[in-house]
């Protein structure tokens, strides 16, 4: 395998198909695969997470890096001669607010090599026609960066009438035949458009079943996300920036993250206008709104004669009107309440779970998971609930380690004394006062 192309040789590749694209914005490329040799392969690998579940073959990482070079020439002559046969995906769930579960398919790790390496063409291209709003799951982009957006757009307009945008089951509900479409307006490669058919109608290992989907993109596959994004480009995206904002009376904005959404308006009567078209944008494409939750939030600033601001929810976080020290007004956010609970609940489980580990065990996983809780809901204002879910977190394993046995009983006292049992104290990881002053 040729192995002396670096990471940096392949940037220099993407960074041509980029400029192709990019000069050639409504023509449909039909030369990509080409791109796609022994030494991207061996990028894909490289950028394909080893530590996942395994697929269907129980194949892990480890195993199929014991003949790297063999799998990932195979993978390669078989996606370009045809005959590469996409596995389906093993079906699995996790916990969504609620107590309801979101279906999670995990594709084999050769099965994500090869998405990842069509998913590194595809991406090279679409980011040259993605907008600005779209925030999810884009190189250089994350969610904080979205939140923030939301937020400086939200202020600038004084407040504004808030469109929640939620789509029922979006990933369970992608229609192929639209997929198909749109991608046909700018990738018409057969090798990239035949093994995104094949993983389209793969289909989902359930309970020893295999059920073949008419429509859907498993959660969980690396190329997902990327379909997600461009479908959605085509129904909201750009239909809301080039159709709907230039017949609006007034000033408005998206945020994107995935399929979720937020759209803010500075009058009332565009946002219903908008509100009441949306089910009907999305019907064409066979897509669901949510009845409950899409819905119009009055957020305009807080005044006298005006009804209290509504709420409402993005990414994790209510949005809501708070005041400043000065006197002021701003947009703050805290952690949503059934985020919080569930994740105070998962602590909970996991000290009953493990409590007669080594204390210095258990402290070094709580530690991790307190501050992968602050990396995230770390923003400026939401100090309030990093104190709430710190002070749980002691209380849960304080009450797990008192019933290690009768003898040790871990009172309030000795827990505070002891200090292989301190965690880290709450953080701010993202502050608005940073970004606005590097």
């Amino acid at each position: 395998m040729d192995g002396t192309q670096s990471p940096k040789d392949i940037s220099t590749r993407l960074q041509k198909i980029a400029t192709t694209a990019s000069w050639r914005p409504k023509l449909a490329l039909t030369t990509l695969a080409h791109h796609m040799d022994e030494a991207w392969m061996l990028e894909a690998y490289r950028r394909t997470r080893k530590d996942g579940a395994v697929g269907v073959d129980r194949e892990t990482a480890e195993e199929f890096a014991a003949n790297l070079e063999g799998n990932l020439r195979a993978l390669l002559d078989e996606a370009k001669a045809g005959t590469y046969r996409a596995p389906p995906v093993r079906r699995v769930y996790i916990p969504k607010d609620g107590g309801k579960t979101r279906p999670i398919g995990i594709p084999t790790f050769r099965d994500k090599v090869l998405q990842r390496a069509v998913a590194m063409v595809l991406e090279a291209v679409y980011e040259q026609d993605f907008l600005d709003c779209s925030y999810g799951f884009r190189p250089g982009r994350s969610p904080h960066q979205a939140l923030e957006a939301l937020r400086q757009q939200a202020m600038a307009m004084g407040g504004c009438w808030v469109v929640e945008l939620d789509i029922q089951s979006f990933f369970d509900t992608m229609g192929h035949v639209h997929l198909r479409e749109i991608l046909q307006g700018r990738v018409r490669d057969g090798v990239l458009c035949r093994l995104i058919g094949k993983w389209l109608n793969a289909g989902v290992l359930e309970g020893g079943v295999v059920h073949h989907p008419e429509q859907g993109s498993p959660q969980g596959g690396v190329i997902s996300p990327l379909l997600a994004n461009i479908l959605l480009h085509e129904v909201l995206d750009e239909w809301f920036e080039t159709v709907v904002k230039p017949r609006l009376k007034g000033r408005a904005f998206m945020v994107r993250f995935a399929d979720d959404a937020v759209l803010g308006f500075s009058t009332e009567e565009d946002a219903r206008k908008v509100l009441a078209v949306l089910p009907k944008r999305f019907g064409r494409y066979g897509l669901t709104l949510h009845p409950e939750k899409t819905r119009l939030v009055d957020f305009r600033r807080p005044a006298i004669g005006r009804p209290t601001p509504g709420t409402f929810d993005f990414l994790g976080f209510t949005h809501y009107w708070a005041a400043t020290r000065k006197g002021g007004l701003t947009i703050k956010r805290r952690t949503m309440k059934k985020r919080l609970g569930r994740a105070i609940r998962r602590i909970w489980e996991w000290c009953r779970e493990y409590r007669h580990e080594p204390l210095s065990k258990q402290h070094e996983e709580l530690a991790s998971k307190v501050e992968g809780h602050y990396q995230y809901y770390g923003i400026t204002g939401n100090f309030p609930s990093l104190v709430h879910y710190w002070r749980a977190v002691e209380r849960a394993w304080r009450f797990w380690l008192s019933r290690r046995s009768q003898r040790a009983h871990m009172t309030w006292e000795r827990f505070k004394r002891l200090p292989q049992l301190v965690l880290p104290r709450p953080r701010i990881t993202h502050s608005i006062y940073r970004v606005a002053n590097p």
